[in-house]
């Protein structure tokens, strides 16, 4: 029987590399690979759903499914996590000196939607009560002009935000002074350069390590999504692609540990990695739907308080059912 050709867009992370090299292959597919940036597959599945399997932004893709349906369906295997607050950058010359300090500014976000602006609002909310509607907020390219929201936005008007001029970037505006704040993934460039921009925790790994030990969150950023086209008529794929990224990270695993011989160019990989593991456990870049319970209702919590999903979503909403449980030996 001939195998079902799929094709799959992500990043080529560590931990999805064995399915690129072909050591991991997908049962009973022809996996055709296509590296990417995340926000290049994000807006080819979104805007025109060009691939089969694909990195998708959590937070769009919750926007989505709420209203109209995503053209996706979800599976657990999380292959983008991080701590974001690395992520947002001030001017220091506005008396900002602690999270609390942001009500009231005017903070750019590239997208409003997007999955690291949607933690950080929620942090903020949660952890240090500053709300959502007590800042003014602006959109648009962090280093190039006209980017826009990659979903439509339904906010009401109590959320003031604005779209900067097309021919403008964030980082012009942060660097200008028309920004007291830019909560975005990627460093602005005027960060590098300007002394009067720098990071709101620039100890922000002792700030995340506290986070860590207080919620037990690592920040999910990305899921994989299968076209649910395709699930209709197979439906045991979600599964065998599951699977596939499930043994792809064990072999990173597997390699992260070895000390016989380093397969990261850092002098230390395998100490960081213990300590990482110290405070975060053995799996401590988990995939799954119970295992990540406690990721997963606050972001569909934050999405619905931020008004970007129509209502309150459940995991049930979210992946496909078979991979809720898996066999096990």
């Amino acid at each position: 029987m001939a195998k079902l050709t799929i094709s799959l867009a992500c990043c080529d992370y560590d931990r999805t590399r064995a399915i690129f090299d072909g050591r991991v292959a997908v049962d009973g597919c022809e996996v055709v690979c296509s590296s990417m940036p995340p926000e290049e597959a994000f807006h080819r599945a979104f805007k025109y759903q060009e691939f089969d399997v694909t990195e998708l932004s959590f937070s769009s893709y919750m926007n989505v499914q709420s209203r109209d349906g995503s053209p996706y369906i979800g599976i657990p295997a999380f292959i983008s996590r991080l701590f974001r607050h690395s992520s947002i950058y001030i001017r220091t010359d506005r008396g900002i000196t602690g999270p609390e300090d942001l009500k009231g500014k005017t903070i750019g976000v590239p997208e409003y939607q997007m999955t690291a602006a949607m933690w950080v609002r929620g942090i903020l909310k949660d952890e240090y009560g500053v709300n959502p509607e007590e800042c003014h907020w602006r959109n648009g390219g962090l280093e190039e002009g006209g980017r826009e929201e990659r979903a439509p936005l339904h906010l009401p008007p109590e959320i003031d935000l604005q779209s900067i001029p097309k021919d403008e970037t964030l980082a012009q505006h942060l660097g200008e002074g028309k920004l007291d704040a830019v909560i975005s993934a990627r460093a602005p460039s005027t960060y590098h350069s300007d002394p009067k921009i720098d990071r709101l925790f620039p100890d922000y790994k002792t700030a995340e390590q506290s986070y860590f030990q207080k919620t037990q969150m690592f920040p999910i950023m990305h899921l994989v999504g299968i076209k649910r086209s395709i699930v209709e008529k197979h439906p045991w794929l979600p599964v065998n692609v599951y699977n596939a990224f499930l043994k792809a990270k064990e072999i990173c695993y597997e390699e992260m540990t070895e000390v016989g011989h380093l397969y990261q160019t850092t002098p230390w990989p395998v100490y960081e990695l213990e300590q990482v593991r110290n405070l975060m456990g053995e799996d401590h870049w988990r995939y799954g739907i119970h295992e990540n319970a406690r990721e997963i209702e606050a972001m569909t919590r934050y999405s619905f308080e931020q008004h970007l999903s129509a209502r309150k979503l459940g995991p049930e909403d979210l992946f496909a059912e078979s991979v809720f449980e898996l066999t096990k030996l």
